[in-house]
């Protein structure tokens, strides 16, 4: 038998909304990543690092606390799942940070804003339902649109990489860009595998 969602689970929730709110902070430095010169960069990029840092220890936190917490206001596996999946989305983030910096691009493809604006809107959606896993309401609309704007990213991955073979580029240039786009549809993706758990749980705890 769980508690009920009161203060007993309060610390597990108020951790996975610190997580997304870290999410939303790395998305903002990876769009700046995106738009500043060189030496900015390295700059931005050390600060995402240091917002990823700081996303692992909350995740780490989580483990620590369900090893000393005996009952749980939701699954152990589904609060392990959350926090995983939430630390893929911000791991992803950091890793197209560095990349673009280590690669030293001047010039991203067009579909790169498009994938960063469909990170940052995912991002601020996910901020938004981490608070609601308390009661499981009204989440059924973030889900929704979490998958339809990975089915975006999924549009402007396509044809980015279309660009790139288009282009006449560099072959090592492509190389390099098409790493970077990988990187950030993988991001998108765990956003939507987030979303995916999200609705699972909500279904199996109603």
């Amino acid at each position: 038998m769980r508690f009920s969602r009161s203060d007993t689970g309060n610390a597990f929730f108020e951790l996975l909304k610190e997580q997304a709110n870290h999410l939303v902070a790395g998305a903002e430095l990876l769009a700046r990543i995106h738009g500043a010169d060189y030496e900015r960069r390295i700059k931005l990029r050390d600060e995402l690092h240091e917002v990823e840092q700081l996303c692992d220890e909350v995740t780490h936190e989580i483990s620590s606390k369900l090893n000393q917490t005996f009952v749980t206001p939701l699954d152990r596996d589904d609060i392990t799942y959350l926090a995983n999946r939430l630390d893929d989305c911000m791991d992803y983030m950091d890793e197209a940070g560095d990349l673009i910096v280590l690669y030293k691009v001047d010039a991203l493809p067009g579909g790169v804003s498009e994938q960063l604006n469909v990170i940052q809107r995912c991002c601020d959606l996910t901020a938004d339902a981490m608070p609601r896993l308390k009661t499981l309401g009204g989440l059924k609309d973030y889900w929704i649109e979490i998958n339809r704007l990975e089915n975006e990213g999924d549009q402007a991955y396509r044809r980015t990489l279309s660009q790139l073979f288009e282009a006449g580029l560099d072959p090592l240039m492509v190389i390099k860009l098409k790493d970077i786009v990988e990187t950030l549809e993988k991001a998108i993706d765990s956003f939507e595998g987030l979303a995916n758990g999200v609705e699972t749980i909500a279904i199996k705890e109603s």
